[in-house]
């Protein structure tokens, strides 16, 4: 059997929930699916006879469905094949402090989540290049995409609830803000819920979630009082590694090394395919990790547009209706086609 099972132990043994198994033996056929076909599962190492749906569905009289409050995207092929990873330099002192916040984040995430240096993609180039040594599993994929999925919702929640607090405050409008804020922590959600149906977190992941969680919360709730240029610079580059890493997924996805995630039979969660209107045809692991790494693509240029922008008094221009006429946008910008994100005089003018 092929241990899922990731070195760091953040995931328990009831690892990899609604599964179907798959074995690696010692004869010529090489990959063998033993099934255990009651209800479409995902691949596991937890007997089938312990598996438990980790979001049971809840029955009540009346209500037949909830949908997302927030709809998403239906990104084109050429949408999501057009995101590429890349880098903002940092031109100020805010911008620097806030890129190398991430970093330190990152060689932590690495350390916690049990990432082998051989498995590192060139330190020199952190946020483009995307090949190492040696791939990653996909339990240890499962771990990184969980702790990285919990922590990118906070900042679009902590910062929609504090404008919120603040139009209030001044009986001021907002300006299109908060929605897109809260919006993002929203789909950051979504992606943690669609990887939640594939792993079950063992107890150490989950109070390491949870204090991370604690600290991280606190401290942009700080840091975006103090300065919502540099939280939302922050968030930028945050986004600019979550691109980065969906985008060696997919490369190991297609260079066949993640071989229970390329199986004909595996199938994704059903949760992913009702958020993301997958079509028939369209549902494997690989076009899922495109459609989370469009989305990413999306909060990277938002954030980083936002940090160029006048925080008290210009409009989201994401949200806004633009003038017809010389010298002015005919449409709304695309963020996820913008990596660096737009400058002011380009979306305000």
């Amino acid at each position: 059997m092929l241990s899922l099972r990731s070195s760091s132990r953040l995931c328990s043994p009831k690892q990899l929930s609604r599964a179907v198994q798959v074995s690696v033996l010692s004869s010529p056929a090489g990959l063998r699916l033993t099934s255990h076909v009651q209800q479409p599962r995902h691949f596991s190492t937890t007997p089938a006879t312990q598996l438990r749906d980790f979001f049971p569905e809840k029955e009540t009289a009346y209500i037949r469905k909830t949908p997302p409050s927030w709809p998403h995207h239906e990104w084109t092929e050429q949408e999501m094949l057009s995101v590429v990873p890349e880098h903002r330099e940092p031109k100020t002192m805010g911008d620097w402090l806030a890129w190398k916040l991430v970093r330190i984040a990152r060689w932590g995430t690495d350390i916690a989540t049990g990432i082998k240096p051989e498995q590192q993609s060139d330190k020199r180039k952190p946020t483009t290049a995307v090949a190492a040594q040696k791939p990653l599993t996909e339990a240890q994929w499962l771990v990184r995409f969980i702790f990285l999925e919990s922590i990118a919702g906070v900042p679009g929640m902590v910062a929609g609830m504090l404008r919120h607090l603040g139009s209030l405050r001044r009986l001021k409008r907002d300006n299109g803000w908060i929605e897109t804020l809260l919006e993002e922590s929203y789909n950051e959600r979504m992606h943690l819920l669609t990887f939640m149906k594939m792993c079950e977190p063992g107890w150490f992941m989950k109070s390491f979630i949870i204090a991370a969680q604690g600290v991280f919360f606190n401290a942009v709730f700080v840091s975006y009082l103090v300065s919502p240029k540099i939280t939302h610079r922050f968030v930028g580059y945050l986004e600019e590694e979550a691109v980065h890493t969906y985008t060696r997924c997919i490369g190991e996805l297609e260079a066949g090394q993640l071989p229970k995630w390329s199986h004909p039979d595996f199938q994704i969660p059903e949760l992913a395919i009702t958020y993301f209107r997958m079509p028939e045809g369209k549902r494997t692991m690989k076009d899922l990790i495109y459609q989370i790494r469009a989305d990413e693509a999306v909060h990277r240029g938002v954030n980083h547009t936002l940090s160029n922008l006048d925080q008290k008094e210009d409009p989201n221009p994401f949200v806004s209706d633009y003038k017809i006429g010389e010298g002015a946008h005919r449409h709304r910008p695309n963020p996820a086609l913008k990596p660096t994100g737009y400058e002011r005089d380009e979306v305000i003018g």
